[in-house]
């Protein structure tokens, strides 16, 4: 299947131009969630785009410039983790991914949001479940928004250097939840995400 299958069908229907969004950090214990939005000239061909998590770290760094300069517009943000703890993650990702959105100064008309849950987005959307490999625009927000995120965890890593967020990115891997047991939690982590680890109700 061509990346640029469903952007075919919906420009064939007379839809405008069109932005990938996909968001990078929803199940971390720590850190910000990203998102990205991605307008690409139509049938632009990126040799190696593709799902950032079938990527390797290098690739992913390696598209990401390119990926800005050939890009019509982009848009990344954050949703911090206390926005993460104050309205839960999936309102936080809406919220980033609103944040993204509005980076494109309204330059795209219709929204191909990745996964399969949507919410007012000021404009048309359109969820595809797997789209990060299912299409183009989709495919290139989603290594920005995980390139981002991966580098903003690399600068916490120095600022919470007894964590290992340089390894694992906030993931809960044992190491982290070792450090988490020894240290409690550090003023970056998602409180909501750490109840049942530490026994809060």
């Amino acid at each position: 299947m061509s990346l640029w299958e469903i952007e075919d069908a919906l420009k064939e229907k007379g839809v405008g131009v069109i932005c990938g969004v996909d968001e990078a950090g929803r199940g971390p214990l720590a850190g910000p969630v990203c998102a990205a939005a991605v307008i690409l000239p139509e049938h632009l061909e990126i040799p190696g785009l593709n799902d950032s998590k079938k990527l390797t770290d290098k690739k992913r760094r390696e598209l990401f410039p390119i990926i800005q300069e050939q890009a019509i517009a982009y848009g990344i943000a954050f949703a911090s983790e206390a926005e993460i703890d104050e309205m839960n993650i999936l309102q936080a990702t809406f919220l980033a991914m609103k944040r993204a959105i509005a980076q494109l100064d309204g330059k795209a008309d219709f929204a191909l949001i990745d996964g399969n849950r949507e919410t007012d987005f000021g404009m048309e959307v359109m969820t595809v479940v797997k789209g990060d490999s299912r299409s183009a625009n989709i495919a290139a927000a989603s290594i920005l928004a995980k390139v981002t995120r991966d580098e903003y965890m690399e600068k916490l890593a120095e600022e919470y250097p007894q964590y290992g967020f340089e390894v694992h990115k906030g993931y809960g891997t044992k190491k982290h939840y070792e450090a988490l047991r020894e240290l409690g939690a550090s003023p970056v982590h998602r409180r909501t995400f750490l109840k049942k680890f530490y026994g809060e109700k």
